[in-house]
């Protein structure tokens, strides 16, 4: 989806009443989208809809239009802290397929279990580097495949213990674990 129909949607689902946007106090000029009492009441309707479609969409078709910040801002929602020292932890993610306005991106965990995604260095050492391409980082997110499967893609640089982990604490879409039916 282009940012501009995303735009658009968002607009037409806070009009029908089924988000809001609120400020996010710590950084000017952002905006989060909250789902009001009627989208919460919606939720297992979409819930059900997206197991439908992870299980019974081809994949290809989802891996076409890539859009490197939903992606990431998608893993830092679901990101679990659990496996991750409990330490404040950096990793930047490195797409090298992408122009260099896009390639880089950061996740800061907090000890406390909060994560923040930062597209400009947020000024941290560094804990992991992970490079690989968009589109194999989106495939695993999707649950069509996993870091195991696909890590001759990757390059790892940093903490070796929470590069081996990684498949335990990435942010994976949450019909990840939904089982394909189409080929």
């Amino acid at each position: 989806m282009s940012p501009t129909l995303l735009s658009q949607r968002l607009k037409d689902l806070e009009a029908a009443g089924v988000i809001e946007r609120k400020p996010v106090p710590s950084e000017r000029g952002v905006f989060e989208y909250r789902l009001t009492e009627a989208g919460k009441d919606l939720r297992e309707v979409v819930i059900a809809m997206g197991m439908w479609g992870q299980r019974w969409v081809e994949s290809s078709l989802s891996l076409k239009n890539l859009d490197p910040s939903l992606l990431m801002w998608d893993m830092r929602r679901n990101l679990n802290p659990d496996p991750l020292p409990k330490q404040r932890i950096v990793i930047q993610f490195i797409y090298h397929d992408l122009p260099s306005s896009k390639q880089n991106w950061w996740l800061v965990v907090e000890p406390a279990g909060g994560v923040d995604l930062c597209w400009a260095d947020p000024g941290f050492d560094v804990d992991l580097y992970v490079s690989t391409d968009l589109r194999t980082m989106t495939a695993i997110w999707m649950g069509v495949t996993d870091v195991a499967a696909e890590v001759k893609k990757f390059e790892f640089s940093g903490a070796r213990e929470i590069s081996k982990s990684i498949q335990t604490w990435l942010g994976l879409s949450p019909f990840a674990a939904q089982k394909k039916l189409v080929a």
